[in-house]
């Protein structure tokens, strides 16, 4: 089994608080696992919900027109490098001033 990164722990954590997963604790959450389907059987309301839980908590738009929405939103893997990569490239982020 794959070892989550400690930000992939974080979003796992917010994906369950954000769409209220009842039966699924952050630690079930593979890192390559889906996030819709088969995977966590999300769907496109979660994906909102998710989209702004993300937006407050790191500020970071996934906007459903984004080219790359559907392998974004792959994997939980997928999500956290979208948003370390989002994060870095921000104006007054302090990774990208360094």
């Amino acid at each position: 089994m794959t070892q989550c990164s400690p930000l992939e722990r974080e979003v796992a954590r917010l994906i369950v608080e954000a769409v209220n997963l009842e039966d699924i604790e952050p630690d079930d959450i593979t890192p390559d696992s889906s996030l819709f389907g088969d995977g966590l059987g999300l769907d496109s309301i979660d994906a909102l919900e998710i989209a702004l839980a993300v937006s407050q908590q790191y500020g970071v738009q996934l906007r459903s027109d984004h080219p790359d929405i559907r392998q974004i939103f792959g994997s939980l893997r997928a999500l956290a490098c979208y948003i370390e990569d989002s994060r870095v490239s921000l104006p007054d982020s302090p990774a990208a001033s360094a």
